[in-house]
């Protein structure tokens, strides 16, 4: 099986890349835009995009690439399409005339995070901004091209490299006394291990799976940690890990603050919840406590000697 992993040097792609499981299934190709692992891609270069698929021939797409930055979409509207909307619709259009399977990831910010419970699946979508109205975009334009796909809703994403919430936090409070952090935006912090180790299981069952049971599986499913917390709540959690392990030597004071504190360009939704209870039915893998994925994320980062 050709497989090709798309977004190499991001967050999640390097976690695919760390823990093996596709190079296992397969004969991997690792694209970013750098080329750093092997294949050079850029999403918001079509040419680019349509050259590598049809010299690698991928018989699995992992969309692991994303335009991804919240408040510079505001003012970058089209780079955001081109790639989380256009180039995702030239994936699927391939997918689907080349019979391969395609795994995508988009986002709670499909949602305008305004009910008080988590969202189903099949919940109405009303992204608050730009950025949230690509991916909404990316994931009718794939299911429109008639592709064979899983795409995983995820939210609040971080591991141990990359730029993220854990390690911006970790840094600041490492400088400073005190931190003022918003405690009205509520979600479940999932690290990308669980979200790739999940990817996989999912994969796993669409292999083994009748053409009927596949009909069932295609389509979207959300994949993020169980539980629920605050961003307040998030860094809390985070200092208290940090100085149990040795990572700082003392934790900043957290003040909690509301959105409207801390204005952005962007608007977040208040409500970043997502019902996963049908991924963990549907795919027969468990999706623990986001605070499990951080005690692994921190014991990561922990330097061996400590």
């Amino acid at each position: 099986m050709n497989i090709l992993l798309l977004g190499a040097n991001g967050q999640l792609g390097r976690t695919f890349l760390e823990h093996g499981g596709l190079a296992a299934s397969g004969n991997l190709v690792a694209a970013s835009r750098d080329g750093a692992h092997g294949a050079t891609v850029d999403l918001a270069n079509p040419a680019s995009l349509a050259a590598t698929l049809d010299r690698i021939q991928p018989d699995l797409i992992v969309n692991a690439a994303a335009y991804t930055a919240v408040d510079r979409a505001e003012q970058e509207q089209a780079l955001a399409n081109l790639v989380n909307r256009d180039a995702v619709g030239m994936l699927g259009h391939w997918a689907a005339a080349h019979d391969a399977l395609m795994l995508h990831y988009s986002t709670d910010y499909v949602f305008d995070g305004r009910q008080s419970q988590p969202y189903a699946v099949d919940a109405p979508t009303a992204p608050l901004g730009a950025y949230g109205r690509s991916k909404l975009a990316g994931e009718q334009a794939l299911q429109d091209s008639g592709a064979k796909h899983l795409t995983f809703r995820t939210a609040w994403v971080y591991a141990a490299h990359g730029s993220n919430f854990l390690r911006t936090i970790l840094r600041l409070g490492a400088e400073r006394e005190e931190l003022r952090v918003v405690a009205d935006q509520h979600g479940a912090p999932t690290d990308t291990s669980l979200i790739v180790e999940a990817s996989l299981a999912a994969l796993a069952r669409w292999q083994h799976a009748d053409p009927t049971q596949r009909a069932s599986l295609n389509g979207t499913h959300h994949l993020v940690a169980s539980g629920a917390t605050s961003w307040h709540g998030f860094a809390s959690a985070i200092f208290a890990q940090a100085v149990a392990r040795g990572l700082l030597a003392r934790a900043p004071r957290v003040l909690p603050i509301t959105t409207a504190d801390y204005p952005t360009p962007a608007q977040r939704p208040a409500w970043s919840l997502l019902d996963n209870r049908e991924f963990q039915q549907t795919f027969d893998f468990p999706l623990p406590d986001w605070r499990d994925g951080l005690g692994q994320v921190i014991t990561h980062l922990v330097p061996p000697s400590t």
